[in-house]
């Protein structure tokens, strides 16, 4: 991929590699918030990535408190995508989504179930925000490195687009 991306391939390479690989650090964008480790499902369709959390942390009363605009940075595994993207934040007890999204991994947070009483879903409607792809590995990204050093150029590693989701 050349350093020209448009937001177009940007949005597609987020919520390709959003399905594969779906961590990222998730919190209310104001100053002093300290973002957490949270799990996403990302449904590109509508622009939205569901959240699940416990109604019994900081995080989740923060929200509830309501009108929470909200940021969510990720990196894929791979290293291929990363992304940081703004957007409003909403509890939503959404049953079709906690269906949809429950899994085992999920599941070890809630000793009742998909009935638990602390279970919360946040749902982030994600507005804006920059994505960065490179698709040149670990092998690439050297070679441009060197290449940049031998010829005092700059590497061509990816690159990036603003997008509105």
């Amino acid at each position: 991929m050349s350093d020209k991306l448009t937001p177009a391939e940007a949005e597609k390479e987020f919520w390709k590699s959003l399905k594969e690989s779906n961590t990222g650090m998730l919190g209310i964008d104001r100053p002093g918030y300290h973002h957490q480790p949270m799990t996403g499902f990302g449904e590109d369709e509508t622009g939205t990535i569901w959240f699940f959390t416990r109604d019994d942390t900081d995080f989740a009363r923060d929200v509830a408190g309501g009108g929470q605009n909200g940021m969510f940075c990720y990196q894929a595994k791979d290293g291929k995508v990363q992304a940081c993207i703004h957007g409003r934040l909403a509890i939503d007890q959404d049953r079709s989504r906690i269906e949809k999204y429950w899994n085992p991994v999920v599941a070890a947070w809630y000793p009742d179930g998909k009935d638990d009483a602390h279970l919360t879903l946040v749902r982030f409607d994600a507005d804006d925000g920059r994505v960065w792809v490179s698709d040149k590995g670990a092998l690439g990204f050297g070679y441009e490195v060197l290449k940049a050093n031998l010829t005092k150029s700059v590497p061509n590693v990816g690159g990036v687009s603003d997008v509105k989701l």
